[in-house]
């Protein structure tokens, strides 16, 4: 039977590219495989993340933050981090202090093994085996890397008041030592962090066993304070950096505290500060939340623009994935690690002070003229108290 011809033209108004059927051959590397065959869903979704970095986030004035929340160090996704930061391709990030407590293991020499989640609770309780869903590790590797974080929050060097972004640059320093004494190198974010000058910043500084730690110190004389509001001006000075010299991108591993802390610094540029600038220019998340249930972990992108968190002329740069980190991160690692040329490290953490004083003096200009902020009326005027 002679077949019709199907007319052109009405579905080609929408395409990005025909679908194709090219069989698998089993030998194709993890880019040619993105290319090619992650056409539809949330697999187009990872090939428009993969394209949106090689053709436009990861150029020398795109500055690139990356938030981590969810145990992701401890499943091994050190191993997609580490290299993007020794390229360049991330410049500073905000991560939950569990993942960074959790790296330590790592540079100290201790294993955390591959399990499965149907254990008996019970029973590796009374074993001290401690479990993270399908991961499993000693209680004994707990109580070291306290050991370890406890001693060394106690070196003189940490007895007074900072950021968390020179908490993890000190820590990351003697981690790094301990990478080289134990044969790991390249085994820790903190370590690669404090090599490449790339500033971490917890949100929840006293939400993990770091946190415990320096309760713990403080209750002994312990001098070390953590200055969350070095915290939130010091990350929105990067982000001001940033846009005035090119523009900014966020990649979201997850979503809770660490999300929300990385796209604050635009609300606070535009609406606490009053500073003319508009939000981020790249938005990339991998996340499992839905966004109806009104969390931030599902929010997305074209909710962040009412925040003035995302430039709302950039919402087509934005892309969301729904998926476990764990599994579409690596690929995304891999496609980026083929594809694009390393970048000069931007070395944030030895700038920080020149921002933040470049931001404070912006402040206090706009303070003295008085003006109204992008979003609303700026601090200090038209008080209602």
């Amino acid at each position: 039977m002679k077949q019709g011809k199907v007319p052109k033209g009405r579905a080609q108004r929408y395409s990005r590219g025909r679908i194709e059927i090219r069989p698998l051959k089993g030998s194709e590397e993890v880019a040619d495989l993105i290319d090619r065959h992650f056409n539809a869903y949330n697999a187009a979704r990872v090939r428009e993340i993969c394209h949106l970095l090689r053709d436009k986030i990861l150029r020398p004035d795109v500055t690139v933050g990356l938030s981590l929340s969810g145990a992701m160090i401890p499943a091994g996704l050190g191993s997609a981090l580490i290299p993007l930061i020794e390229k360049g391709f991330i410049d500073y990030i905000v991560s939950t202090g569990a993942n960074l407590y959790h790296d330590t293991h790592f540079g100290l020499g201790y294993d955390l093994h591959k399990s499965t989640p149907f254990l008996d609770d019970v029973k590796l309780f009374e074993e001290r085996v401690i479990r993270i869903y399908d991961i499993t590790l000693d209680l004994d590797t707990l109580l070291e890397s306290d050991r370890f974080v406890y001693h060394a929050i106690d070196r003189p060097e940490f007895q007074r008041q900072m950021g968390t972004s020179e908490l993890h640059y000190k820590l990351g320093a003697l981690v790094d030592r301990m990478e080289r004494r134990n044969g790991r190198r390249h085994s820790t974010l903190l370590g690669a962090a404090y090599r490449g000058q790339v500033p971490i910043y917890t949100s929840s500084p006293g939400d993990s066993t770091i946190g415990l730690n320096m309760a713990a110190r403080s209750l002994i004389g312990g001098q070390l304070d953590i200055d969350v509001s070095r915290d939130v001006n010091e990350s929105t000075a990067i982000v001001y950096d940033a846009k005035r010299k090119g523009r900014s991108a966020v990649i979201i591993l997850g979503g809770g505290s660490p999300k929300n802390f990385i796209l604050q610094t635009e609300p606070q540029l535009q609406e606490v500060l009053g500073l003319d600038v508009k939000g981020h220019d790249f938005f990339i998340q991998i996340t499992d939340a839905r966004p109806d249930t009104g969390g931030l972990s599902g929010a997305t992108p074209a909710e962040a623009v009412s925040w003035g968190k995302v430039d709302p002329a950039k919402l087509p740069d934005s892309v969301v994935c729904y998926g476990d980190s764990a599994m579409v991160f690596p690929l995304v690692a891999s496609y980026v690690l083929t594809r694009c040329k390393a970048r000069p490290l931007k070395k944030l953490y030895g700038r920080r002070d020149e921002m933040m004083e470049r931001l404070r003096s912006v402040y206090k200009s706009r303070l003295k003229r008085g003006r109204r902020s992008a979003r609303g009326v700026a601090a200090g005027k038209g008080s209602t108290i």
